[in-house]
């Protein structure tokens, strides 16, 4: 299951995008370190379903299908607040960062207002830096990933000296953070590290592939939060500027959570993600709600379209991932599984996947006896290195059964 971590210092909103985005209420107050341990959730990435498209009405078991919109759960982490320092344990840190290592993607949310000082205590709006805090936090992911590779130097030379490739040897005691020899190999190569001698590195050299090792194995978006208060334009616009090449998402997750509450007691008619919501009764809004609602509309949504929640979600699974839903039936005329749900499953595969990992994903036993797959929409054979595309609808062929979904 994907996994997105959210990082950042305290009193950021990470704890409200949390609760926005799974509608649990953990405890939220602006006093700093307020989330001790993770707070573990599951959240929806949505996708336009593919039943529309093949004319049939589906029957999900996995995800769930609203308005023609997929819902697929993916599993979220609101991670204590980090400060300064936190690399060498200071704070949460130690704690912070491992649980950080168990994240696929993160999200890093910053106080667009500016309503955040450097230790992370609330201050007036405007007084804090956001930009500072952007390459604070992200140092300390950087030298947190170096100190581990410094730790690990012995070993890395004795790996390389039984005859392990540079990217094996320094993968090897990563393994428990989610980062592959893949990652490795390709920061290897982006910080022209490649044909050096390990035992030659300098700290320097530590330093550089640590920065591009953070940044492919651990991809980050930066979450604007707060947009709803005055300061946060200014604040924003600085941000794309001094980050061209990152992806910078503005967003109100309490404008969000103001909405997905409301919609949960059955005020409103809302979509995570949509541009507009409906108010089913007004008069069963009390003043507060009206005026609540209303800031939302004028300060949120007239503006940036949407609260940036789910947006960010979206973006993190589809854009920093890379991920495709693929949608495995049994029969292909239904589209359905052996028990005639229709497209029961909808998928997520990392980009590059084959038939071959999509039948590992469903059964090991499935995967020894595959023999190929029948796109379900044309009929074609696939054979069991194709690599599978977004809204592919595919039925396993194995020699143990006839098929599978």
């Amino acid at each position: 299951m994907i996994k997105i971590g959210l990082i950042g210092k305290t009193n950021t909103g990470k704890t409200t995008f949390f609760n926005a985005a799974t509608l649990l209420s953990e405890e939220v107050s602006t006093y700093p370190f307020t989330t001790k341990a993770p707070n573990l959730g599951s959240c929806y990435v949505i996708t336009p379903c593919v039943d529309a498209e093949l004319g049939v009405k589906c029957s999900p078991r996995n995800s769930y299908c609203r308005e023609g919109w997929r819902h697929i759960p993916i599993e979220i982490i609101d991670l204590p607040g980090l400060i300064k320092g936190a690399w060498a344990g200071k704070g949460l840190g130690n704690q912070f960062l491992s649980v950080a290592a168990q994240a696929d993607v993160l999200l890093h949310v910053v106080d667009a207002s500016g309503s955040v000082d450097e230790e992370g205590r609330l201050t007036e709006p405007g007084k804090g830096n956001p930009v500072a805090d952007v390459f604070d936090i992200e140092e300390e992911v950087v030298i947190w990933l170096m100190k581990i590779i410094e730790r690990n130097q012995d070993r890395i030379s004795k790996n390389l000296k039984t005859s392990k490739s540079l990217s094996e040897a320094i993968s090897e005691p990563l393994k428990g953070m989610k980062i592959t020899q893949q990652h490795v190999e390709e920061a290897l190569a982006r910080s022209g590290l490649k044909e050096k001698e390990f035992d030659d590195w300098n700290m320097m050299d530590d330093r550089r592939f640590s920065e591009v090792l953070r940044e492919v194995a651990k991809p980050t978006i930066i979450i604007a939060n707060k947009m709803d208060i005055e300061e946060a334009e200014r604040f924003y616009r600085e941000l794309l500027e001094r980050f061209p090449d990152r992806i910078v998402v503005p967003c109100s997750a309490e404008a969000e959570l103001i909405l997905r509450r409301a919609e949960q007691k059955g005020l409103i008619k809302y979509l995570p993600g949509e541009e507009k919501f409906q108010i089913i009764d007004r008069s069963r809004l009390t003043q507060q709600q009206l005026w609540a609602l209303e800031m939302v509309n004028e300060r949120i949504l007239g503006r940036y379209m949407r609260t940036g929640v789910q947006f960010a979600i979206n973006i993190a699974v589809f854009k920093l991932l890379g991920m495709n839903v693929v949608y495995p039936v049994a029969d292909i005329a239904k589209y359905s599984d052996t028990r005639g749900n229709i497209l029961p499953d909808a998928i997520l595969m990392p980009p590059d996947s084959t038939v071959r990992d999509l039948a590992e994903r469903i059964h090991k036993d499935l995967a020894k006896s595959l023999l190929f797959a029948i796109d379900a929409r044309t009929g074609l054979r696939l054979p069991a290195d194709y690599r599978l595309k977004d809204r592919d609808v595919v039925k396993i062929q194995s020699a143990m059964a006839h098929g599978h979904g």
